[in-house]
C-alpha cells in the first residue's frame, strides 16, 4: 500500500467524519483553504441538522459535499469513503458525565464506528487514515510533560472506549499495513465548543449575566490549544510520511488549573463575578483526571508544528465568537450540560 505523505491538499479528495462538530467544522474550513475537495460526513438527523457546518457562509457550504449518516453503519460509511485520498476521523461521543450512564452507546459510536472506518480504508486503498485520539487516554498524569510513552488509563468510559478505539487502530497499521496515523489533541477549545467543556461553560454564564459562576472540581490542570492551532496539527500531521503508524500529542506543553482559568476569563468579562464549586458538576473522584500536561515534542519533529495562538489570544477570540448573541442563544447557561 502507498504509505507517502500528503504533499498538498489540493485538489484532493478529503473525508472528515463528524464536520458537523467543533474540531471538525473548524478542520473543513481549514482544508477548504488548502483548496481540497470537502467532503463532510455529518449525523443524520430528522430535523436535516448538519450541525455548526449550517453556520458557515454560502460560499463555503457549496463547495462542500455533504454526506448525512451515522458512524455506526459499516455500509453507510465504506459509501463515504469511496473515491477519498485522506480521511480524517473525529466522529465520537465525546462527553464524559454521559458515558457514566451510557457506555454502551460510546463503545458502539466510538470503538465500532472507528473499526468500520478502518475496514473500509482496507478495504478501498485509502492513502491516509488519521483516527483521532483524546488526552483523557493517559488519565491523569504519571509523569510530566506527558509524552506518547505514558501509560493509558481508562478512568472513565469514555476514555476506555478512545483507548479501545486507538488501539484497534493501531492493530491495523501492524496487521495490515494500513497507513494510520493516530492524532492525540490535548484540551482544545475555542469558537463553537459545546457547553459540555468548561471554557464555554464559564464564559456563557457570564455573558448571561450570572454573577455566581457554578464548577465542578477547581485544583485539576489541563493543556489548552486553540481550535485553529488543532486543526493545523490534523493537516500538518497527515502531510508528513513520518508520522505513519504513530500516535502524536497536539498540545501547548503548559497546563493552568481549571480554578485558575475561570478566573482569567472572569477578570476578561465580569471581574466582579465569583466562582461557585457545584458537587454535582464534580466527577467521581478515581474518575477525575487530576493533571494534563502535554509534550509536544514529536509533532514539532515529524510535522513541523507549533502552536501559533497563545492561552490570552485564543480566550479572547472565543469570547468575541460567544458575545455574537445569535451565537450565544445556542447555549444553555442555566443548566449543568453533560
Amino acid at each position: 500500500m502507498d504509505k507517502s505523505g500528503i504533499s498538498g491538499f489540493s485538489k484532493r479528495k478529503i473525508l472528515v467524519t463528524g464536520a458537523d462538530g467543533f474540531i471538525g467544522s473548524h478542520l473543513v474550513e481549514a482544508l477548504l483553504e488548502k483548496g481540497a475537495k470537502v467532503r463532510a460526513f455529518v449525523f443524520y438527523n430528522s430535523f436535516n441538522s448538519w450541525g455548526w457546518l449550517d453556520t458557515l457562509p454560502k460560499s463555503k457550504l457549496d463547495s462542500i459535499e455533504v454526506f448525512t449518516g451515522d458512524i455506526r453503519d459499516p455500509n453507510g460509511v465504506r459509501t463515504a469513503m469511496k473515491d477519498v485520498d485522506v480521511v480524517f476521523h473525529l466522529a465520537a461521543l465525546i462527553g464524559i458525565p454521559f458515558s457514566y450512564h451510557s457506555p454502551d452507546s460510546y463503545v458502539d459510536t466510538n470503538i465500532k464506528g472507528t473499526l468500520n472506518i478502518l475496514q473500509a480504508a482496507r478495504d478501498l486503498g485509502t492513502k491516509r487514515v488519521l483516527v483521532t485520539s483524546t488526552s483523557e487516554v493517559y488519565g491523569t498524569a504519571q509523569y510530566v510533560p506527558i509524552d506518547e510513552k505514558h501509560p493509558f488509563q481508562g478512568q472513565s468510559p469514555y476514555s476506555a472506549s478512545k483507548i479501545g478505539a486507538d488501539r484497534m487502530a493501531e492493530s491495523f497499521y501492524k496487521s495490515f499495513d494500513l497507513p494510520v496515523t493516530i492524532v492525540r489533541p490535548f484540551n482544545t477549545y475555542g469558537p463553537r465548543q459545546s457547553a459540555r467543556a468548561v471554557i464555554p461553560t464559564i464564559i456563557t454564564q457570564l455573558l448571561n449575566g450570572f454573577e455566581e459562576i457554578k464548577l465542578g472540581a477547581l485544583t485539576p490542570t489541563r493543556d489548552l490549544t486553540f481550535v485553529k492551532d488543532t486543526a493545523r496539527g490534523f493537516i500538518a500531521l497527515a502531510e508528513s510520511d513520518q508520522t505513519i503508524g504513530k500516535e502524536i500529542n497536539i498540545a501547548s506543553k503548559a497546563e493552568i488549573s481549571i480554578g485558575d482559568l475561570a478566573q482569567k476569563i472572569i477578570d476578561l468579562i465580569n471581574p466582579d463575578a465569583r466562582i461557585k464549586s457545584d458537587d454535582t458538576r464534580i466527577r467521581p473522584e478515581k474518575s477525575e483526571v487530576e493533571r494534563l500536561f502535554g509534550d509536544n515534542k514529536l509533532i514539532r519533529e515529524l510535522a513541523g508544528w507549533k502552536p501559533e495562538y497563545s492561552l490570552d489570544e485564543g480566550l479572547k477570540k472565543t469570547i468575541e465568537w460567544f458575545k455574537d448573541k445569535k451565537n450565544l442563544a445556542g447555549y444553555k447557561a442555566g443548566i449543568y450540560n453533560v
